[in-house]
């Protein structure tokens, strides 16, 4: 943009942290080399690290408002730099004049979206997995994607590819000793029995992460649930008794439904998404055959899929899907062999299929615990990880090429970690954060 300043790490950031006005209170946060010399502006003067100073807060000696001040010199404070929180009247003129005035001193200027956190993790206050909690906390709607969040923001996940990342350091040191002594006679060819054993432990654990991915997943996106059949057997009645709202148009005419329609619930604390779609048969609609193709797209990516029926539709087989249920609609107008029978208009039989709902979200979720593993990323690194550690085991541990495995391995763990080949994964991963965090 025309006029705009280059946005430079070495800047000083302001933005508005908590929500938008107008408020009760407003958190402004300011962070970088200034941070003090933006205090020193507002006629804050000397206020105790790491306290709440009362102060009255002056732009151009005028008085703007009176708050508390928070000031934590770096590094010691979030994003290792010196940082300062005011807390104002969450009035929208108060903030607009504080950031506007604060943005308009030298070498400051208003935060990117996630720029606080990306500093963060710049300044080594947060590994790449702990970024990722802190963005999942913020988003959380359920108590489980709480608690997994909190679990990987406090270094849960850090803590265990740490363990990883040892046994294959000590590995590794083991065979290049050998390689550097092989002409030595008293060199054996074979590695320890031990080493070889802790990496098979590993190669078991790293096949565990793998597999406990899918239930993170589900914990922090929520366990989608299809509710898919023809055209007017029911599906947006059911996805309103279900949610309990009147989200979704009802119509005795079949292909009301076009698009796809997604409706979270907090099921017993665990995040199901209720998705409606297009009833699936075949039309000249141009409209409605790009609705069925979404359904169809929807169905296939479900982790569950209700199957409806009704005793005034006819019947189509259901896709070759599993899991899938059965559900028997309309149960007042006649019966239908299904899993799971129910009648939206008399209110019978859709409690019963909630708690199979919550259930089944419970056990695709897993026990104890939320999976620390959850996303793409985590999974691709992985794989990595066990390839190479995979190739090690079968190949034999003896010589250079056995070396290069596990370190392969560990490049795919500090990836995760976010200490090589990050730049790409930062630019999407702080976009979806809001200005200000």
């Amino acid at each position: 943009m025309e006029g705009r300043r280059p946005v430079s790490d070495a800047d000083t950031i302001v933005a508005l942290s908590s929500g938008a006005p107008p408020a009760g209170v407003a958190v402004i946060r300011i962070s970088g080399p200034r941070t003090s010399a933006v205090l020193e502006y507002l006629s804050i003067s000397g206020p105790a690290p790491r306290r709440l100073t009362l102060a009255e807060l002056r732009a151009a000696g005028q008085l703007v408002d009176t708050g508390l001040v928070a000031w934590m010199p770096g590094p010691h404070s979030f994003t290792g730099e010196d940082t300062a929180e005011l807390q104002v009247h969450g009035s929208p003129a108060v903030v607009r004049t504080l950031l506007r005035s604060i943005a308009a001193l030298p070498g400051v200027r208003l935060a990117e979206a996630g720029e606080f956190t990306r500093r963060a993790f710049l300044n080594g206050k947060l590994d790449l997995t702990e970024v990722e909690g802190l963005g999942d906390l913020i988003a959380a709607e359920t108590e489980t994607q709480r608690q997994q969040a909190v679990a990987r923001l406090g270094g849960g996940l850090s803590g265990m590819i740490s363990g990883w990342r040892e046994t294959l350091l000590e590995a590794r040191a083991e065979i290049e000793a050998r390689l550097d002594f092989s002409d030595e006679g008293d060199v054996s060819d074979a590695v320890p029995p031990r080493v070889l054993a802790a990496v098979e432990r590993l190669a078991a654990e790293l096949r565990e992460a793998v597999d406990s991915v899918g239930r993170g997943r589900i914990v922090r996106e929520g366990l989608r649930v299809a509710l898919a059949g023809p055209p007017n057997v029911g599906k947006s009645s059911l996805l309103n008794a279900l949610s309990k709202s009147d989200l979704a148009i009802v119509s005795d005419e079949p292909g009301t439904t076009r698009d796809v329609r997604e409706v979270a619930l907090d099921l017993g604390g665990r995040l199901v998404v209720l998705v409606d779609m297009a009833g699936l048969r075949s039309t000249e609609s141009r409209a409605e055959a790009e609705g069925v193709r979404r359904a169809e797209a929807e169905i296939a990516r479900a982790d569950l899929v209700l199957w409806l029926m009704a005793p005034d539709v006819d019947l189509r087989d259901p896709p070759v899907q599993t899991p899938l249920w059965t559900v028997g609609t309309k149960s007042d107008l006649g019966a239908v062999r299904a899993r799971y029978v129910l009648s939206v208009e008399q209110n019978v039989g859709v409690d019963e299929l909630l708690a199979a709902l919550a259930e089944f979200a419970g056990e695709a979720a897993g026990a104890g615990a939320p999976a620390l593993l959850s996303r793409e990323r985590d999974l691709q690194a992985l794989h990595g990880a066990q390839a190479a550690v995979d190739r090690f085991l079968s190949d034999g541990a003896t010589d250079e090429i056995a070396a290069e495995h596990l370190r392969q391995a560990s490049l795919a763990l500090e990836r995760l970690l976010g200490r090589i080949d990050t730049e790409q994964v930062l630019d999407r991963l702080f976009a979806g954060f809001c200005i200000g965090k």
